[in-house]
């Protein structure tokens, strides 16, 4: 039995979800994976199915009937990992953008302390490799604008490779978790740390995908942007018990 589950969100990852699935096992560290499928046309639930009969103890696949969003996507995720008694929860795209590599640093950071580990594209200038500059300087300067906002002091805000200690999970109340898109990364980070969770941002490289499409845009970027001062302001009127 491991004690960390990597939570792989997927939808039409045909060209990824196999070669992704077998890198991570081939770590030097025994990881679970958990894919969580909304439904994907293009049978990446099928190729799933079968790697599980090679990876029995390993590989889990939950299935869900159309895209209901990141957010609750990573939210079952959390609870079904959470009732299995895994220690160090994980996110993680399946484009490869995010070098699996990386989870055993991650993981490293939680063990050494922290209580979230951020694989952050900016803690150490901008280490993002094959993205157009346009997109670079809006993920960027959407982190500067969420730092000013909420008064926060996390340089990569809408990082979406992360590992959590399950103790973060167990005292955030999901259900109020309220954005289902990319602002979920950010609610997420913003929370943990109001509770008192230390945060530690480890430096990544990260790469855009070369296979499948991009699930980004300039929409889900601005939904992100209105979606922190909602936040902030709700925080007024929200008590977060403090981490033990």
């Amino acid at each position: 039995m491991s004690d960390s589950i990597v939570i792989i969100p997927t939808y039409n990852e045909k060209e990824n979800v196999e070669k992704m699935i077998r890198k991570v096992f081939s770590l030097n560290y025994a990881f679970h994976v958990l894919i969580i499928d909304d439904g994907s046309p293009d049978g990446t639930a099928t190729i799933v199915k079968e790697l599980q009969k090679e990876f029995p103890t390993q590989l889990f696949l939950q299935e869900r009937k159309g895209k209901l969003g990141l957010g609750t996507a990573y939210i079952h995720g959390f609870k079904w990992s959470l009732q299995r008694h895994y220690e160090f929860i994980f996110e993680m795209d399946c484009d490869f953008s995010h070098n699996p590599e990386d989870l055993i640093r991650l993981r490293q950071a939680c063990v050494d302390g922290a209580d979230l580990a951020v694989g952050s594209r900016y803690i150490t200038g901008v280490n993002v490799v094959n993205w157009p500059m346009g997109r670079v300087l809006m993920s960027y300067f959407a982190s500067r604008y969420c730092r000013y906002i909420t008064g926060v002091e996390i340089h990569d805000y809408t990082a979406g490779f992360k590992c959590y200690h399950r103790k973060v999970l167990e005292t955030i109340d999901l259900e109020k978790i309220k954005f289902i898109g990319y602002a979920f990364q950010i609610e997420m980070k913003f929370t943990a740390v109001k509770h008192g969770f230390k945060l530690v941002e480890v430096p990544i490289i990260f790469t855009d995908r070369t296979a499948g499409t991009s699930k980004m845009s300039p929409k889900i970027f601005r939904e992100a942007i209105l979606g922190v001062i909602q936040m902030k302001v709700l925080s007024w009127f929200r008590k977060y018990p403090q981490a033990v």
